[in-house]
């Protein structure tokens, strides 16, 4: 590698958990075009918002990334936490922070594959479900779809949708109420119930 070339997918920098078992640890992050985690004033609003529903819910982040929704909602003793990515790097990097938390291969499952793609293959549903994809690649319609085709969710389920702002206008089932929003310029973030 020349001096100077910045290796691509390179591990280059960390999240930090913000609450919980595990507040303050830092986890190592992977550099990857689209990988973009949740800052920490979005995941402090969030989890204000899941407040009430983290405690031993089952949770799915279906566009992992770093993984740092189902990490922060594993420190906040949800029960168990399934990482899909698309990037092997990244799902390797999310399975050897796991590792270092010492988290129960009971408790975690890490896929790497295509979200969409996978979701025909779980079996479970989920309390809480994270869809937090890549901006700008018109994934979240198609991430709703997945979850009421394959009946990821069930009644009480929490759903949580982060996109771009100027891509808000998706639709979702009829029984999924919206209980939380917040925008600003960029990034819309909104939280739905399962009725």
């Amino acid at each position: 590698m020349k001096r100077g070339v910045k290796k691509q997918n390179a591990i280059t920098g960390s999240i930090r958990v913000i609450s919980g078992k595990w507040r303050g640890r830092k986890l190592a992050v992977l550099e990857a075009q689209g990988l973009r985690p949740t800052t920490d004033r979005m995941k402090e609003t969030l989890f204000n918002w899941l407040m009430p529903y983290v405690h031993e819910s089952r949770c799915l982040d279906m566009f992992a990334g770093s993984g740092s929704l189902g990490f922060e909602a594993l420190s906040r003793h949800a029960t168990s936490a399934t990482f899909i990515e698309l990037d092997k790097m990244a799902a390797k990097v999310i399975s050897s922070n796991l590792e270092r938390l010492q988290v129960s291969e009971q408790q975690t499952q890490v896929i790497q594959g295509n979200s969409l793609e996978v979701c025909n293959r779980l079996s479970d549903n989920f309390d809480l479900i994270f869809i937090d994809p890549p901006f700008n690649a018109g994934l979240v319609p198609k991430a709703i779809d997945a979850i009421s085709i394959n009946n990821l969710a069930t009644t009480d389920s929490i759903i949580y949708i982060e996109c771009e702002t100027q891509n808000q206008g998706y639709s979702v089932p009829e029984n999924w109420q919206c209980i939380k929003e917040k925008s600003t310029q960029s990034v819309s973030s909104k939280l739905f119930k399962v009725n």
